[in-house]
């Protein structure tokens, strides 16, 4: 491997739902001084950091290779408080937060430079088991949903919004469960200990391809609107130049096959360049769920 991995994998324990942690070693190497600075790239918990670091390592490498003045290091976090941590400390050379974490890293000393395409993806998505009796969203009352974390926009925010605009008062009538992790709340549903549970379309199909007997228990039973997709930032004392030359790199993958296969890994289909002013609707967003559901810091 070309690149460097600090990660604690959020694997899941049969039977309960509740992630597991494996330790992944970091390695080292040394460095001489006439080598390339190293800058060190986040990526918020869309997975587990062992399936994150499996599917983001290689576009680390294609970094590397193809800005060869600079050594791009990939780190995985293993839940959103340790991401929000690291990011808004300044710590992220290069990240890629959820919309939510994106428009807050601005207070933080960070720029928007990217985005991941798709943004008709950005949905969330509230799963129920198909054998239970949950038809409508009033059914939900006095049962539990859980969700990977409070700063999940997607997988969390967006469907508490929803819930709120169709009669559900997400403080009084359902009792709220985060459970750490987009597979632990699918796991959540499987194993019945709520009665939804919220995630977004990318760690859904994940889980689907790699768990299909188990997927074909649950069904996607609503789906939220969209918003723009996971954006790219930059810590704002990195060099512009490398930032664009970063930035060119993930939207030029989509011209070469192997390219193509990076990004079908991710479940996306490009990147694209973007600024500030993209994230606008989510600013929008959240100042409305903020004063309609439940009060956050944006």
């Amino acid at each position: 491997m070309k690149w460097h991995v600090v990660a604690l994998a959020a694997l899941l324990v049969a039977g309960c739902g509740k992630p597991q942690e494996e330790v992944y070693q970091p390695t080292f190497s040394e460095r001489g001084a006439d080598e390339p600075k190293e800058y060190i790239v986040g990526i918020h918990p869309l997975h587990n950091p062992k399936h994150l670091i499996e599917v983001y390592g290689p576009i680390v490498d294609y970094l590397n290779t193809s800005i060869p003045q600079a050594h791009f290091r990939l780190e995985a976090s293993r839940n959103y408080e340790e991401f929000e941590k690291r990011l808004y400390s300044g710590h992220f050379d290069f990240a890629m937060p959820n919309p939510y974490q994106t428009v807050r890293s601005l207070k933080f000393g960070y720029r928007v430079f990217g985005k991941m395409g798709d943004d008709e993806m950005f949905r969330g998505i509230i799963l129920v088991r198909k054998d239970s009796n949950i038809r409508k969203v009033a059914d939900l009352k006095g049962k539990k949903v859980s969700y990977p974390s409070l700063t999940a926009l997607a997988a969390t925010m967006m469907p508490q919004y929803y819930l709120h605009t169709h009669g559900i008062n997400v403080h009084r009538d359902i009792e709220n469960v985060y459970v750490g992790s987009q597979e632990s709340s699918i796991m959540n549903v499987l194993r019945g200990h709520v009665a939804a549970g919220t995630t977004w379309p990318v760690p859904w199909k994940t889980f689907q391809q790699e768990y299909p007997e188990m997927a074909a228990q649950l069904e996607v039973k609503w789906q939220t609107e969209t918003l723009p997709n996971n954006g790219w930032v930059v810590r704002n004392d990195v060099q512009p130049m490398l930032a664009k030359d970063f930035g060119n790199a993930l939207v030029g993958l989509n011209k070469s096959q192997e390219g193509r296969a990076m990004l079908a890994r991710l479940g996306i289909s490009r990147f694209e360049h973007a600024d500030n002013a993209t994230y606008k609707p989510v600013q929008q967003y959240l100042k409305v769920f903020s004063e309609t559901v439940r009060e956050i810091e944006y």
